[in-house]
């Protein structure tokens, strides 16, 4: 079992930038980043593999950056360039499997999440 505990979340309005912070309990291969906006489905964000190779969705490629710190078995997710379309509850998950991917079954833990708003 890999605990997750998210931080940074909050407000900021259109052109700001928040730095999210994920805490793991343990190590994983994969770890990624999720966000979900009221009634709709969850969306995968970015990942990250144990090699550092990372993937973004789309919408955010060139605004967000994920890293990792393994000696401190912690998770980042810098956003710069916020939308107000970037609101959403942001979720850290975990992947035991050799595998990652920006869909919600390569992933075994999930964090309780932290919220984004941004204005415009």
């Amino acid at each position: 079992q890999v605990r997750l505990v998210e931080s940074g979340g909050g407000s900021v309005q259109t052109g700001g930038s928040l730095r999210l912070s994920c805490a793991a309990s343990g190590y994983t291969w994969c770890m990624g980043w999720f966000r979900q906006a009221p009634g709709q489905e969850r969306e995968g964000v970015a990942y990250i593999t144990d090699r550092n190779t990372t993937r973004y969705t789309d919408s955010v490629k060139g605004r967000f950056a994920i890293s990792q710190d393994n000696a401190k078995n912690t998770l980042y997710l810098q956003m710069n360039s916020l939308k107000p379309e970037d609101t959403a509850m942001y979720y850290c998950a975990a992947g035991r499997n050799l595998a990652c991917g920006l869909d919600i079954r390569w992933y075994d833990f999930w964090g309780q999440g932290t919220q984004v708003a941004v204005s415009s």
